[in-house]
């Protein structure tokens, strides 16, 4: 049986890598040793980042919220405790956006939480 070569498949392999190193800077997006360590760091950081992205969006919203419910006369934690104990299901995100757009709104559910 004759030994087959990889050419096609070594090929598409290599376009595949300088493709996502396309814009690198110096060798890293023409040379393939450098261009795929480098690439797979950056893989491995926006798969980090997509998660510290959840995370630092829902600082956000708390700090948001923390500082309507201030201006409210109340503090977080206790608007927090609040619309738990009356079973008010809602989402940081969307208090956070009533905080910046809806004061009013958000004013009538900070009275329902005290």
């Amino acid at each position: 049986m004759p030994r087959t070569k990889g050419g096609f498949t070594t090929r598409r392999r290599h376009k595949r890598v300088l493709k996502a190193a396309k814009g690198y800077w110096g060798n890293r997006k023409s040379l393939i040793r450098q261009a795929r360590s480098t690439v797979m760091r950056a893989y491995r950081y926006a798969w980090r980042d997509r998660r510290q992205r959840k995370r630092e969006m829902r600082k956000l919203w708390i700090v948001r919220i923390s500082a309507a419910a201030k201006q409210n006369g109340t503090s977080y934690s206790k608007l927090i405790y609040g619309l738990t104990q009356k079973s008010i299901e809602i989402d940081r995100k969307i208090l956070s956006d009533l905080a910046i757009y809806e004061s009013a709104i958000f004013t009538q559910i900070v009275s329902l939480a005290k």
